[in-house]
């Protein structure tokens, strides 16, 4: 395993910090698709005991994020193009709801979100380019005022994190995404409903597409790179 970690600070309980320790390694790649894990490494570099890092491995299957490896052991769940199409479709469903009960209360969506995420596109920080976008689509799942939506689209955040990561390892973000949001707050601030939502399920099914395709190129390379010469 590649994977370097950094030593835990002594507290009693380790449970959820190994948890997002090794989301976030999923996230940015540290960890990547199908690469095996083991209890004993990950106890030894976090400087933690067995017991914590057996539990949020458990935490890390029942997410979905590991999965039993062939053979024995687990690894990091592959990336397969299907199943993130129909995560984005999930998404969508959300994400559009969200935007109209917004609309139709002329919510207003902070601007400086706007102006940290443009920021942030330029910075190569992944995590903060990631955080950036996740907050601009937290503050309308609040603006909707159904905490349901929220609630639920946090299940599926975790795995956007990661296949978002993914993509922007391999490629560039498109250019016109902060312009996309911009767009999708103003129609929200004016009222403008059916706007409002035909420019989010615009920008979702450009996503769906950007990323699916990008995965799918991906996965093509590494087969071709793996056949003998």
């Amino acid at each position: 395993m590649r994977l370097q970690l950094d030593k835990l600070p002594t507290r009693s309980d380790f449970v959820e910090t190994v948890y997002q320790v090794l989301v976030d390694a999923i996230t940015d790649g540290s960890l990547a698709p199908g690469e095996r894990i083991t209890q004993e490494e990950i106890a030894e570099q976090l400087h933690v005991s067995r017991s914590p890092v057996l539990q949020a491995l458990r935490l890390l299957k029942k997410d979905g994020l590991i999965e039993d490896a062939p053979g024995r052991g687990v690894q990091v769940t592959p990336l397969d193009p299907e199943w993130v199409g129909h995560l984005y479709e999930v998404r969508g469903a959300l994400d559009a709801l969200a935007v109209r009960l917004a609309a139709q209360s002329r919510a207003t969506i902070d601007p400086a979100l706007i102006l940290q995420g443009r920021a942030t596109s330029q910075s190569g920080d992944l995590k903060r380019i990631i955080d950036a976008d996740m907050a601009f689509h937290s503050a309308i799942y609040a603006a909707s005022g159904n905490a349901l939506i929220a609630e639920n689209a946090g299940r599926y955040w975790v795995h956007l994190r990661r296949v978002m990561g993914a993509v922007h390892r391999w490629a560039h973000q498109r250019s016109s995404l902060w312009d996309e949001h911009e767009a999708i707050a103003l129609a929200i601030g004016q009222g403008d409903v059916e706007k409002a939502v035909r420019l989010t399920e615009h920008h979702i099914t450009r996503a769906k597409t950007n990323l699916v395709n990008q995965l799918r190129d991906k996965l093509a390379r590494d087969v071709k790179d793996a056949a003998p010469a």
